[in-house]
């Protein structure tokens, strides 16, 4: 991918963090801005097949891709999509797996962590009810977090360039990205 000019960002954050709302943030904020989510491969493939589209089902397609072609199969789908922007800032939505972010660092990017208390994060995947099993008993949904695709986030957000917590309002979180993107 030609970088020259180019900010890359990688977002890394549990479910319900927020990632996607600080996406839209952002290319709202900045018209030259564009996001690609790491699971979109995995959604258009089960769309192909389902209606209705499950995180588990996903987490199971995550982990068969990568069994049979390597860690690092949605880091490679995702370069090729981007490859092809004409924007000036890149945001590689989704950050999952250790592949995902040497893909960030390998095309001089920046990882932004985004963090929020699970019981909040809980309660707010089931008010945006954008997958099939998005309702569920918080028990359920702390299962679903400890799958195979989600127990390297916070080893990356660990190691990320910037924190941002997601606990206020929308304005908060705004106010805040604001403050990340004047310094990449």
């Amino acid at each position: 991918m030609g970088k020259k000019n180019k900010k890359i960002i990688g977002f890394v954050g549990e479910t319900g963090t927020g990632k996607d709302t600080a996406c839209r943030m952002i290319e709202n904020q900045f018209k030259e801005a564009q996001s690609f989510r790491f699971s979109e491969t995995l959604t258009d493939a089960l769309g192909l097949f389902l209606n209705e589209i499950k995180k588990e089902d996903q987490q199971w397609l995550a982990g068969a891709l990568r069994d049979r072609f390597g860690e690092d199969i949605l880091a490679r789908a995702l370069a090729k999509k981007i490859e092809k922007s004409n924007k000036e800032i890149i945001i590689m939505n989704g950050m999952r797996v250790e592949e995902d972010y040497k893909l960030v660092q390998e095309l001089g990017g920046k990882v932004v962590y985004i963090t929020l208390d699970a019981k909040k994060r809980w309660e707010r995947v089931k008010q945006r009810n954008e997958k099939k099993d998005d309702i569920v008993s918080y028990e359920k949904f702390m299962e679903m977090d400890r799958g195979r695709s989600e127990e390297q986030i916070k080893k990356i957000g660990r190691r990320a360039d910037f924190k941002v917590e997601n606990n206020g309002t929308p304005e908060d979180l705004g106010k805040e990205l604001i403050k990340v993107m004047e310094k990449i």
